[in-house]
């Protein structure tokens, strides 16, 4: 594993997050003046002990369902952004680009996604159906044809698909929001536990 990857899994663990709530406790002491001029040693000894009394990470060696699930939509997802390179006009490409960004973040929370169902539908339906479902309509259109406004159409078909996306768009970024609002929960209960282990904090949310 690379170093960054071990830095990036320690800024996240649990030892941090509780050395560093408590380091935040020894950072106030010293702006209410109680921390003496030995401040920076209080708030590395919090620091420490914070570390010291959280609960070890736990190893996990299976491979759980929703990695798999999730596995399985991401590589879905990169198969159809390499059959759509190039095919498209540039707007299109950035649309679509866009939604495997907010389609990425949220595929990183796999846990969180399957747990979920309703979300989970939304964004394997739109990796494996919808999206793929307006492109491939589009792009079996001449081109000429797809940029043409019909004096019958609102709009030409060029517009109509930018138009489709956008809808898929709004709609990941309500699934990303559902998501996140549980990651900040978790952040909200550990805010609270160590509220009820260590006592009062600047931290309560």
């Amino acid at each position: 594993m690379a170093i960054s990857d071990r830095v990036l899994r320690y800024l996240g663990s649990t030892k941090n997050i509780a050395g560093s709530a408590l380091g935040l406790l020894g950072l106030g002491a010293h702006f209410l003046g109680l921390a003496g001029a030995y401040w920076p040693v209080v708030v590395a000894g919090l620091y420490g002990v914070g570390a010291l009394l959280a609960p070890p990470e736990r190893v996990r060696l299976t491979i759980s369902h929703a990695e798999v699930e999730v596995r399985q939509l991401r590589a879905d997802l990169d198969t159809l952004l390499r059959r759509i390179d190039g095919r498209f006009p540039a707007d299109v490409h950035a649309a679509v680009h866009g939604l495997a960004e907010v389609l990425g973040g949220v595929l990183g929370r796999a846990e969180q996604l399957t747990s979920s169902p309703d979300e989970l539908h939304v964004v394997s339906q739109t990796i494996r159906s919808y999206l793929p479902a307006s492109l491939e309509s589009y792009a079996n259109l001449p081109r000429g044809y797809a940029l043409t406004r019909r004096a019958d159409r609102e709009r030409s078909a060029h517009e109509e698909l930018l138009a489709q996306l956008a809808l898929l768009d709004a709609q990941l970024r309500k699934v990303a929001d559902a998501i996140h609002r549980g990651d900040e929960q978790a952040l909200r209960d550990q805010g609270r536990f160590l509220q009820d282990r260590f006592g009062g904090s600047d931290l309560d949310l």
